[in-house]
């Protein structure tokens, strides 16, 4: 029986890793394998996620699928969080939340009783639509803040996104570095996204 951590942050401003250290002590507390931990900064609305959809094509019956809470695996609408449970079930997952101590007698190899995986399929159901109203909460009180900040002051426009001055210095120092290098190339060494190059490039023209 071999233990896939699943870790995920919604975008790439948060560490999608913060939890790593924690899941792999409770995997050597509870004496399970792991096989290969899953990280990626995506959405947690939706289903088809790349790491997520990795994870599940590799598994194999009976391992575990470990993760920190629900919310880390689904802020999904009812119809693809049970696609996703089907899922599980089609590939005899278990399913190990961290902060959901029932579902940690799935760490024992020995198959759970009934009426334990009914309380486990129970709680999860609770804690995902907990998750994804919560979500959704945040995104309306977003929403209403903008459409009253709007009210108050038509000309008012949402500020831009700050620069994450880290990155810049790193691709600026890339750009010297490899001055022959495409701005593809910039953004793999980099990790962020081409058009984050064009905006470095640009303020280093203007200062020439």
């Amino acid at each position: 029986m071999n233990t896939h951590i699943y870790l995920r942050a919604s975008t790439k401003d948060q560490d999608a890793g913060r939890a790593k250290g924690m899941l792999l002590e409770f995997a050597k507390v509870h004496d399970l394998a792991v096989a290969e931990i899953y990280s990626e900064n995506f959405t947690g609305t939706k289903l088809d996620r790349p790491e997520l959809m990795r994870l599940l094509s590799q598994a194999q019956p009976g391992d575990v699928l470990l993760v920190e809470s629900v919310d880390r695996l689904s802020r999904m609408e009812p119809e693809d969080w049970a696609q996703l449970k089907l899922i599980l079930q089609q590939k005899q997952l278990r399913l190990i939340v961290e902060d959901l101590p029932t579902t940690h007698r799935q760490a024992d190899k020995s198959i759970s009783g009934q009426l334990m995986a009914v309380i486990n399929d129970m709680l999860l159901d609770l804690t995902a639509t907990m998750a994804r109203l919560s979500h959704q909460k945040r995104v309306e009180r977003i929403r209403q803040a903008l459409a009253n900040k709007r009210a108050a002051d038509p000309q008012w426009s949402p500020p831009g996104k700050q620069k994450n001055a880290k990155l810049w210095e790193s691709i600026e120092s890339l750009l010297v570095k490899f001055p022959e290098a495409s701005a593809d190339q910039i953004s793999t060494l980099a990790d962020c996204g081409v058009a984050t190059v064009y905006r470095v490039k640009k303020q280093l023209k203007n200062k020439v």
